[in-house]
């Protein structure tokens, strides 16, 4: 007869893959839940199209997000092979891809999606050459709605992406400084063609 399945430790998985990869994962413990709430909160709610995760981790950020929105609606792409099965685990109604955000278009084609409401990052943008910024940022918006967010967190006081060469207008929502360590929330939008009209501002996202 079968042994069920023994708990996982998410931590201890988390751990694991950011000795294996530090950069790749960036921080040392999983984002905090006063972070995950806020960020899950700028994710609008309105529209029907999926969401997409980016670097799901240990499942923090997932967990607010399944509470937010339908969980059929979330897809989770995640680099590291150990922390996917993690996620899929934790999380069996939500589509869990294990693969690379710089690919994200063609990850979302093979699922048959087109367009996505909102684009939510865990990754260490900052860790990252500037080239492989712009590989995710391109994959990422040639598949947002136009006018849809890219949410970013960022231990950094300043901005984690150069909006100007990046061709992005953006601003930072929410500071929360309960999280260890603090960290801000950026929501970002390119210009031209999958912009939001010059004007409109993101409302400003108390922590809680």
């Amino acid at each position: 007869m079968p042994r069920p399945d023994k708990p996982v430790n998410g931590t201890l998985v988390f751990l694991k893959a950011w000795l294996k990869s530090p950069l790749r994962v960036g921080a040392i413990a999983p984002s905090g839940e006063r972070l995950a709430r806020t960020m899950a909160r700028v994710v609008p709610r309105r529209s029907t199209l999926p969401v997409v995760e980016l670097g799901g981790g240990t499942g923090s950020i997932t967990a607010a997000l399944v509470r937010r929105i339908e969980a059929e609606r979330l897809i989770v792409l995640e680099r590291d092979p150990e922390l996917a099965r993690h996620l899929r685990r934790k999380f069996p109604a939500v589509t869990v891809v294990q693969g690379d955000a710089r690919h994200l278009d063609r990850e979302l084609k093979a699922l048959g999606i087109e367009r996505v409401a909102a684009v939510v990052s865990g990754l260490p943008l900052m860790a990252m050459p500037k080239r492989i910024q712009r590989e995710i940022l391109d994959a990422c918006f040639k598949v947002l709605e136009p006018g849809a967010p890219y949410i970013q967190f960022t231990y950094s006081l300043f901005s984690p992406l150069p909006r100007r060469e990046f061709g992005l207008s953006g601003r930072p929502v929410a500071r929360v400084l309960q999280n260890v360590p603090p960290a801000s929330i950026w929501v970002y939008r390119r210009r031209g063609g999958t912009v939001v009209a010059r004007g409109a501002r993101e409302q400003q996202v108390k922590a809680g």
